[in-house]
């Protein structure tokens, strides 16, 4: 190593375990060779645009413990000087200004395709070495070496779902657990096979364009084959590139809106029901649905003051919803009983910290469109989420069944729930009243 040249050292991406080992040991090894070494913080960002001001010199008493401590020593940033020829310039440059001869670049796929970029435009000037940084594993190279980062994310990951394993096998529920990567699956596959988790999805096992319902079909059928056998809980690995190869004309917009976790786990027990009814399907935003639409098939209606359909469809039935925005009230009426005032949340907004929530479950006839109409809904997101587990739970609607007349199933219904709420987790729906019409 030549000993007048000073080395530069950068660090791009994403955090990942192990950055500052790198960082120490190629310090260490320089400066015992008498090579000057400069930290260039926040990766390309500053010597983008020329500014050679964010750098930090490097010594072996500087450096000796940071493999300790996470994070980067030295910062990092995303910034990718070989989308603009005008970048690359101005940090050859930077560089050279700063007397740098050799650069170690530390980084993922981007970093290192822009580690080549910066080399061939140096022409000689500068040379670079790249060390694979990356959780994804994505890099190419050969079989049995893994990038550095990958292992210890693995672990991490292996003891979160192991963890996630015993919940749910405690509370009879699945998980649904989305492991970085990119468009590799390695990180996700290797936290399910280490972990033993029920089902890894990969984008390696799709062939795109992927349909939404391809994704769905596998997760329910993986629910309906556990509970073949018995089991009610599993943990499912999905990786984030499975979502790259779905279609855009499967995805619904929703403009200027959110959508509840709660309402979300709704929707999924819902049309895993359907699904296992063999029921085709289509998943509509309320902005996006027309009376048309109610008027041309059956429809489930999930949610109750962020659905305007539900309101509008349940306003002349016996248990309604009810909302006192200047008492910040929200409650569950009943028209036949007005004293049954119990039903009720009081200042909940925005918080959602409550101890119990209620909902109101309804199938009927609708006297507006002729079809068919389902209603799973909550004054918050929790009891709709237990009118959903209500509905998809065999267990629980039998029970509830048990109490209603034996013609029930030729008429109208209507059952309000009362749902406990546990560190903001919803609990088992228990039936408060039934109506039958």
């Amino acid at each position: 190593m030549e000993q007048h040249t000073n080395l530069a050292i950068i660090a791009g991406g994403g955090p990942a375990p192990g950055i500052n080992s790198v960082i120490g040991a190629a310090t260490i090894r320089a400066r015992l060779e008498g090579c000057q070494v400069l930290g260039i913080r926040d990766g390309f960002e500053w010597l983008m645009q020329g500014d050679i001001t964010h750098v930090t010199p490097l010594t072996i008493e500087g450096v000796s413990r940071i493999h300790f401590r996470g994070g980067s020593h030295i910062g990092i940033a995303r910034a990718n000087p070989s989308k603009n020829p005008q970048h690359l310039e101005n940090v050859v440059l930077s560089l050279l200004r700063l007397n740098v001869s050799q650069l170690i670049t530390i980084g993922g796929d981007d970093t290192a395709f822009s580690a080549m970029k910066l080399e061939a435009h140096a022409g000689g000037r500068i040379r670079v070495v790249h060390v694979p940084k990356t959780i994804d594993n994505d890099l190419d190279l050969p079989a049995h070496i893994d990038t550095f980062g990958f292992q210890t994310a693995r672990h991490f990951g292996v003891d979160i779902v192991k963890n996630l394993m015993v919940d749910a096998k405690t509370t009879a529920r699945w998980y649904f657990v989305v492991a970085m990567g990119r468009t590799a699956g390695h990180l996700s596959l290797g936290i399910s096979k280490a972990a033993g988790a029920t089902l890894a999805l990969i984008p390696e096992e799709f062939t795109p364009p992927l349909k939404l319902k391809q994704v769905v079909d596998t997760l329910a059928g993986a629910i309906i084959k556990r509970m073949s056998y018995g089991r009610r809980d599993g943990v499912a690995v999905i990786g984030e590139g499975v979502v790259l190869h779905i279609r855009e004309e499967d995805l619904v917009l929703l403009p200027d809106r959110y959508v509840a976790l709660d309402d979300a786990l709704c929707l999924v027990r819902l049309a895993s029901m359907l699904e296992g009814y063999r029921k085709p399907y289509r998943v509509r935003a309320q902005r996006s649905t027309s009376f048309a639409d109610l008027r041309d098939t059956p429809a489930v209606l999930i949610g109750a003051f962020d659905n305007p359909w539900t309101l509008r469809t349940a306003d002349q039935l016996r248990f309604t919803f009810r909302k006192d925005s200047v008492q910040d009230t929200g409650m569950v009426h009943d028209s036949q009983h007005p004293e049954n005032s119990g039903w009720k949340l009081v200042k909940y907004w925005p918080n959602w910290d409550v101890p119990v929530d209620y909902a109101i479950v309804t199938r009927m006839g609708d006297t507006t469109t002729g079809r068919p109409v389902i209603i799973a809904a909550g004054l918050t997101q929790y009891g709709t989420n237990g009118a959903g587990e209500f509905l998809s739970n065999q267990d629980y609607f039998s029970e509830a069944a048990r109490q209603l007349p034996k013609d029930w199933q030729k008429k109208n219904l209507q059952i309000v729930l009362s749902v406990p709420v546990v560190n903001r987790i919803s609990g088992r729906p228990r039936v408060l009243a039934t109506h039958v019409w």
